[in-house]
């Protein structure tokens, strides 16, 4: 499994929190004890609003992870083109932009933001949103060339937008079951008809915030929502296409 949404929480780097959250540790060690009987053979290491823009978190992460994760960094949109290049240097291969804790007010900067980054390193942009404002975020988010959708768009009543989005080439982390009202089976689903490519299974550990955190069952959940060759590319081909990594998951 290519674990498509991950925390690192490291207690070695300042984390500014934000709304006056502070989430506790989850070190590269709690994650690795967390997922042993998982068979995750890499992932995608997102950073959180929590973090703040610093990303020395997530390029220690990746350090120790090694060359079968990638990070997914949420930056300020005045951030440099050398400061990109060297994120990507150090495994990052995404931008996230968190708007579902805010972040609209600068969204048009921050499409801009992933617009230079697709065209310096080829990198997609990862929403985290209620897809019940997806109708009206569309029209400013289009300029992006490729995007994904955190744990499933999280709302039933936004699940058309979800699904027109899937139909323009969205991808969507099958990941956070907990966090929103869908009827997960049914979503999933009605995602992989539209696009048998577009979903990339995760944990999202450790879950934070998360009404109800991560179960492997969940997992599980997924291959029996799913036919087996849907499942099978949801959990690996489908995220290592997104990030542009090989079939080995190796950057």
């Amino acid at each position: 499994m290519f674990d498509a949404h991950l925390h690192i929480i490291d207690p070695r780097f300042p984390a500014p929190g934000d709304a006056g959250y502070r989430p506790d540790p989850f070190t590269v060690a709690d994650y690795l004890d967390r997922v042993a009987d998982l068979s995750v053979t890499g992932g995608a290491v997102v950073a959180g609003s929590f973090s703040g823009p610093g990303q020395d978190h997530l390029v220690a992460a990746l350090r120790e992870l090694g060359p079968s994760f990638v990070g997914v960094a949420q930056l300020p949109p005045d951030t440099s083109d050398s400061h990109l290049r060297d994120l990507h240097s150090a495994g990052v291969r995404a931008l996230r932009l968190n708007l579902y804790r805010g972040g609209t007010d600068d969204l048009d900067a921050l499409v801009q933001l992933g617009r230079r980054a697709a065209e310096l390193l080829n990198w997609p942009t990862e929403i985290y949103v209620d897809s019940r404002d997806l109708r009206a975020l569309a029209p400013r988010i289009a300029p992006l060339p490729r995007i994904g959708v955190d744990h499933v768009g999280l709302s039933r009543e936004g699940l058309p937008a979800l699904l027109a989005l899937v139909g323009s080439g969205a991808r969507v982390k099958a990941t956070g079951f907990g966090r929103g009202d869908l009827d997960v089976p049914a979503a999933l689903r009605a995602v992989a008809e539209v696009n048998p490519a577009a979903l990339m299974a995760g944990t999202d550990l450790p879950s934070t915030r998360a009404p109800r955190p991560f179960e492997p069952a969940d997992l599980d959940l997924i291959a029996e929502a799913l036919s087996p060759e849907q499942a099978a590319a949801a959990f690996g081909a489908n995220a290592r296409d997104f990030y542009g990594l090989p079939a080995s998951g190796r950057r």
